[in-house]
């Protein structure tokens, strides 16, 4: 059977080194994310056989057979690709044994676009599948950035100025529209929505029923998701989405329905929140513990909120938390790419921060993420601000400041030594 990935059309994720690496250490590999974000090529790009268990061909028999007999399917030439695992959850077990019985490394990739509850009652394959997850395209991966400056080089303050290419608002309000999904990356401009808008009625509609057994409201289900949207790049409680439903919305919902609908779109990989960050153990600043809520790429919320890029250029409040969402689901792929992780900072003296990357030695650079190159002064005094007043109270500072902005063509380094760069120079 052909190979799910045409090699001659395959685009380089950053995530390939990553999978590799993992490939290395592990008998098994599980790459999880959101549908459409490329798992599966990616999967077929690394791996030298295949079993779809979602191949809806000869009524799902590639399905049936692995739930009649989960080991069955394990046998072909390795790494070998188990796509969709979720679907026949035991098959989970079956891996973690056969990795056990092999002994070797490099054995399995499992892809998979939801976690199933049962999941949690299975062994946990520690020390045999090593998980990773995958989100869609960043700029760089989709060609829209030059990657001129490397954010690993950056976070160690050593990059040296370089023109970028001009980049418009009219650029920026398409990328964030269009999204990361592979699919959608050469599609026209005038259709650049459509993807966007038909994934989450396909996912609750197709998806969510084989999930679980339960039943859900997906009326209520769309109302949270819209709220979500209304709320992206904000650190807005449950409390605030349940009040805004009802403001916006008309309609009511309980606070433990929406506690269990953010856990089922949590579970089908709809969202990717950015957990708040304390400078260290002993700190003496009092940090707020709300996540900062995103979509796992923007899109989804314009989609969500019908909005298409002239309505972006028409709303330039709204653009900017969108703007923000970009650069943050682009800081993470770039981030984990050489083990760093991703936070935002927010303290009870308002102070806050719109992204911190905590480097694997324990330093921290902190970014402030700006549409407009008008918004760079500000950005930058407030981040130096923010640094004396660390070490002022002797807490751990930043290492390295930096403005992300949108609308600029120069990275450099003020005289104040805050760095500018813009997200079209980006890659890892």
């Amino acid at each position: 059977m052909a190979k799910v990935v045409d090699l001659s059309k395959y685009r380089a994720r950053i995530i390939d080194k990553t999978i590799n690496n993992y490939l290395e250490v592990f008998g098994a590999v599980c790459i999880e994310g959101p549908k459409w974000c490329g798992k599966s090529w990616t999967s077929s790009y690394h791996s030298n056989s295949e079993y779809l268990v979602g191949d809806p061909r000869n009524n799902y028999v590639n399905r049936e057979r692995a739930k009649m007999d989960p080991y069955s399917v394990l046998d072909g030439e390795t790494p070998r690709l188990i796509d969709e695992w979720q679907e026949v959850p035991p098959l989970w077990d079956a891996v973690r044994y056969k990795v056990d019985e092999r002994g070797l490394k490099s054995q399995f990739i499992l892809t998979g676009s939801s976690t199933p509850k049962l999941k949690g009652i299975l062994h946990s394959g520690v020390g045999r599948i090593g998980i990773l997850n995958m989100r869609t395209m960043s700029l760089f991966e989709s060609g829209d950035s030059s990657g001129v400056v490397s954010l690993e080089e950056l976070c160690k303050g050593t990059i040296k100025t370089v023109w970028t290419n001009e980049v418009s608002l009219c650029d920026l309000a398409n990328y964030i529209v269009r999204g990361g999904w592979p699919g959608n990356i050469n599609i026209s401009i005038g259709n650049i929505g459509l993807l966007s808008r038909s994934y989450i009625t396909t996912v609750l509609k197709n998806d969510l029923p084989r999930m679980d057994d339960k039943k859900y409201d997906i009326g209520k289900m769309h109302l949270l998701l819209r709220s979500l949207a209304r709320n992206e790049s904000t650190t807005a409680s449950n409390n605030k989405l349940i009040s805004d439903i009802t403001k916006y919305d008309g309609e009511k919902i309980e606070a433990e329905t929406v506690a269990t609908y953010i856990d089922v779109f949590n579970r089908m990989f709809l969202l990717d929140n950015q957990e708040p960050f304390s400078p260290r153990i002993r700190s003496s600043v009092r940090v707020k513990k709300m996540e900062k809520r995103h979509f796992t790429d923007p899109a989804l919320a314009c989609a969500l909120l019908d909005i298409t890029p002239e309505k972006l250029m028409n709303d330039l409040e709204t653009f900017g938390f969108m703007f923000e969402a970009l650069c943050e689901r682009d800081l993470k792929i770039y981030a984990e790419s050489f083990g760093a992780k991703v936070y935002h900072y927010q303290d009870y003296n308002d102070k806050e921060i719109d992204t911190v990357i905590e480097l694997s030695n324990g330093d921290w650079c902190a970014f402030e993420i700006k549409l407009g190159a008008n918004q760079i002064d500000k950005a930058a005094k407030s981040l130096i601000e923010l640094k004396n007043d660390m070490i002022a109270k002797g807490d751990k500072s930043p290492k390295v400041l930096c403005v992300i902005c949108g609308l600029t063509n120069v990275a450099y380094q003020r005289e104040d030594g805050v760095f500018v760069v813009p997200i079209t120079a980006l890659k890892n």
